[in-house]
C-alpha cells in the first residue's frame, strides 16, 4: 500500500522493528555516562559541594541541546507535510508532533536539571536568568503545541495543518530564544565553556561528549517506540 500518497496513517504497513544491537548499545553508553559523572570526572574548581555540582553537566547540556534539535526536526516534517505532496499524510504529521512531543520531555529535563544547579551554585533554585527565562518561554511553545494537537484531536486532518503551521510560525522565536537572548544580555549561566579549548578537562570530555550521543540515542529510540504506538492505535482505530 503507497504510504506517500496515502492520507491516513492507519493505512501504512507496520514498522519493521530494527535491530536490538544498537539499542545494547545505548543503554551501555548511558551506564558508562552515568558511572563515568560519577567516578571518572573529578569535582570541578568553582563550583559548589566541593566541585560536585558541576557533574550536571553531563544531563543538563545533552537535554539542553537535544530540546532544539527536537524543534528542528519538528519543523522539518512539519514543512514536509505543508509543502511536499509526497508526505503529505498523517505519517508525516505524526512524526512531527512525536518530535515536539519529546523536545518537551527534554526541555522540562534541561529545566530542572539547570534548576537544581542554580539551587547549589548560586543559592537560588530559580531567579529568571536570562537563560532560564528564555527555557520557559520555551516550554510554553511546546505546551502551546501539545494542547493545540490535545484540542484538535477528533478532527486529524485540520490538526495536522494547524499544528504544522504553528511549527513553523514559532521556529523563529523559538531558536531565537535559544541562541541568541542568553548571549545577547548577560547573565549568571556560562555561555562558553564547551567552546574553549581550557573550558573542559580531559575526564569532563570522556563523559561529556559520550553523554551526547547517548542521550542522541535515548531520542532516537523513544523516537521509534512512539511512531509504532501510534501506528498501532491507528491500525485498530481502523479495524474497529
Amino acid at each position: 500500500m503507497d504510504l506517500t500518497n496515502g492520507r491516513n496513517i492507519a493505512s501504512s504497513a507496520p514498522a519493521r522493528v530494527p535491530g536490538a544491537w544498537w539499542k545494547y548499545a545505548c543503554g551501555a553508553l548511558m551506564c558508562y555516562v552515568i558511572y563515568g559523572a560519577f567516578f571518572i570526572a573529578d569535582g570541578a574548581a568553582g563550583f559548589g559541594k566541593g566541585g560536585d555540582n558541576a557533574r550536571a553537566v553531563f544531563f543538563h547540556v545533552p537535554s539542553a541541546v537535544l530540546s532544539s534539535l527536537c524543534y528542528f526536526i519538528g519543523v522539518v516534517y512539519a514543512g514536509m507535510y505543508l509543502f511536499s505532496s509526497r508526505y503529505n499524510n498523517l505519517e508525516t504529521d505524526a512524526k512531527s508532533s512525536i518530535a515536539m512531543e519529546l523536545g518537551l520531555l527534554f526541555c522540562t529535563l534541561a529545566t530542572i536539571t539547570g534548576s537544581i544547579f542554580a539551587g547549589i551554585q548560586w543559592g537560588v533554585f530559580w531567579n529568571w536568568d536570562p537563560r532560564e527565562t528564555s527555557i520557559v518561554i520555551m516550554l510554553l511553545l511546546y505546551a502551546s503545541y501539545v494542547v493545540l494537537r490535545l484540542a484538535l484531536a477528533g478532527r486529524p486532518e485540520v490538526r495536522a495543518r494547524l499544528s504544522a503551521v504553528y511549527a513553523l510560525v514559532a521556529v523563529v522565536p523559538a531558536q531565537f530564544l535559544i541562541w541568541a537572548v542568553p548571549r545577547l544580555l548577560a547573565g549568571m549561566h556560562p555561555t562558553d565553556t564547551l567552546q574553549t579549548s581550557s573550558g573542559l578537562s580531559l575526564h569532563y570530555k570522556l563523559v561529556l561528549y559520550p553523554a551526547f550521543l547517548a542521550f542522541l540515542l535515548v531520542f532516537v529510540w523513544l523516537f521509534q517506540l512512539r511512531l509504532r504506538a501510534i501506528k498501532l492505535v491507528s491500525r485498530r482505530e481502523a479495524v474497529s
